[in-house]
């Protein structure tokens, strides 16, 4: 995993992603396992109009992997 290739890839067009995924990739990727990590890069892949959805709860994820990682940015984000 290149934390840097990461970090550029958490630069979205939304300034709320930004803050969510940089907060998250800085507090919150290291406690996931191999596979949560694997998620949240495939996560990174989305559009950010699908992406911010996910994030604020307007759309869900059948993928039990992506949903897992969705609620570990939503609880880093109500946790700071």
């Amino acid at each position: 995993m290149n934390r840097d290739r990461l970090r550029w890839a958490c630069r979205r067009g939304m300034l709320e992603l930004d803050l969510l995924l940089g907060r998250f990739l800085e507090h919150g990727l290291d406690a996931l396992d191999e596979a949560g990590q694997a998620a949240f890069q495939r996560l990174l892949d989305y559009p950010d109009t699908t992406l911010h959805a996910l994030l604020m709860g307007d759309m869900q994820s059948a993928d039990r992997e992506l949903s897992h990682v969705i609620e570990a940015i939503r609880r880093a984000r109500s946790a700071g």
